[in-house]
C-alpha cells in the first residue's frame, strides 16, 4: 500500500519574521531530505483547502477563536497573537491547507486508499487551544483530524501519540473528557507550556510521561516500552495519529533532551507494529516542532523511513 506525503508551497508562505525558529526553512530542509532516491515510492498529495474548512475548524475550535485568527491575519506585515505566535498574509492559506492535509489523509486512510501518511505542514498545531492560538500554533491540526475521523467515519477509538519535546496542551484540552480519544505524550519536564503532569489523566484517556531535562534515548525508549506503548496497545485503536515533533533531538536549540535519529525510527516502528495489529496499519503523522535545520530533516527521514518500510 502506498504511503502518502502531503506538502505545498503555501506552507512556505507562513512568514514568522526574522529569527523566528518556526521558519519556512524547516520545510525546505525536509523537502530536500525526502527527495532522496529511497523515498521515491512515496506518493505526493497536494493538500486541498476544503470547501467546508470552517466547519472542520469548528470540530475543535470555538467560533470566536476561529474569527479571531482569521480576522487577525494581516493584509501586510506581521501580526502577533502572543509573543511567539505570528501571522503574515500567507498564514491563512497555510493554516487552512494544513487542516485540509490532515483531513484528506483521514479520508484516504479511512477509505483504504493508503495506510500511512506524513503531513509536512506549517503552522504546527498541538498548542492551539479550543479557544485561542498559542505556541507557534494557529489551529490544532491533529486534534481536528481526530475529531473529523470520529464524526465522519464513526471511529470509536483513536489514539494520538505526541513525541514533540513540548506537551501538546491544546490536544489534551480538546479531548480531556472524551474517552473515544487516547492522548499519550512524552515531553521534557519542566518545560513550556507547563502542562503534562501524570496527574492530568482526563477520564483515563490521557497518558502524560514527563522526561527529565537531559534524558536520552535510553530513557525515552524505556518510558515508551513501560507506559505509552502498552497504553496504546490496550486501547486497541482504529486509527493512530502522531504529533510528530523532532525537537527532543540533542541538537535542537529550544529544548534539552538528547534523542537521535535512531530513536525516532524506533518509536515509529513500534507504533507501526501496533497499527498493523490493531487498525490495518493506519497511521497519520503531522509535523509539529523541530528547529535545528540539520537534525530536523535527518530525523524526519528516519521517521518516514520507518513509516514507509515494507
Amino acid at each position: 500500500m502506498t504511503m502518502l506525503y502531503y506538502s505545498h508551497v503555501d506552507f512556505l508562505a507562513h512568514d514568522t519574521g526574522p529569527g523566528h525558529p518556526e521558519s519556512p526553512a524547516r520545510l525546505r530542509a525536509i523537502e530536500t531530505a525526502l527527495g532522496a532516491v529511497k523515498f521515491q515510492g512515496i506518493r505526493h498529495v497536494t493538500p486541498p483547502i476544503p470547501d467546508d474548512v470552517e466547519t472542520k475548524l469548528a470540530l475543535i475550535h470555538t467560533s470566536a477563536m476561529i474569527a479571531r485568527v482569521l480576522e487577525g491575519i494581516p493584509a501586510e506585515g506581521l501580526s502577533y497573537f502572543d509573543a511567539d505566535t505570528v501571522a503574515s498574509p500567507g498564514s491563512k492559506s497555510a493554516a487552512l491547507r494544513a487542516v485540509g492535509a490532515v483531513c484528506d489523509a483521514v479520508d484516504k486512510l479511512c477509505t483504504d486508499q493508503a495506510q500511512q501518511a506524513f503531513c509536512a505542514v506549517r503552522p504546527p498545531g498541538h498548542h492551539a487551544m479550543p479557544g485561542y492560538p498559542m505556541g507557534f500554533c494557529l489551529f490544532n491540526n491533529i486534534a481536528i483530524a481526530a475529531e473529523y475521523a470520529r464524526t465522519r467515519y464513526g471511529l470509536e477509538r483513536i489514539a494520538i501519540v505526541d513525541f514533540d519535546v513540548h506537551h501538546g496542551n491544546g490536544t489534551q484540552a480538546a479531548f480531556y473528557s472524551q474517552p473515544q480519544v487516547l492522548y499519550a505524550s512524552s515531553h521534557q519536564w519542566p518545560h513550556y507550556p507547563g502542562s503534562g503532569h501524570p496527574s492530568e489523566n482526563g477520564v483515563g484517556n490521557i497518558v502524560n510521561v514527563p522526561l527529565p531535562t537531559g534524558s536520552d534515548g535510553t530513557t525515552f525508549r524505556a518510558k515508551y516500552t513501560e507506559i505509552i506503548l502498552p497504553a496504546v496497545r490496550k486501547f486497541n485503536p482504529q486509527l493512530i495519529l502522531l504529533s510528530a515533533g523532532f525537537d527532543a533531538h540533542k541538537d535542537d536549540p529550544l529544548a534539552s533532551l538528547r534523542l537521535v535519529e535512531d530513536d525516532y525510527a524506533w518509536v515509529t516502528q513500534q507504533l507501526r507494529e501496533i497499527a498493523e495489529a490493531t487498525c490495518n496499519g493506519r497511521i497519520i503523522s503531522a509535523l509539529e516542532g523541530g528547529y535545528d535545520l540539520h537534525a530536523l530533516p535527518a530525523s524526519v527521514a528516519a521517521h518516514v523511513g520507518s513509516l514507509a518500510a515494507d
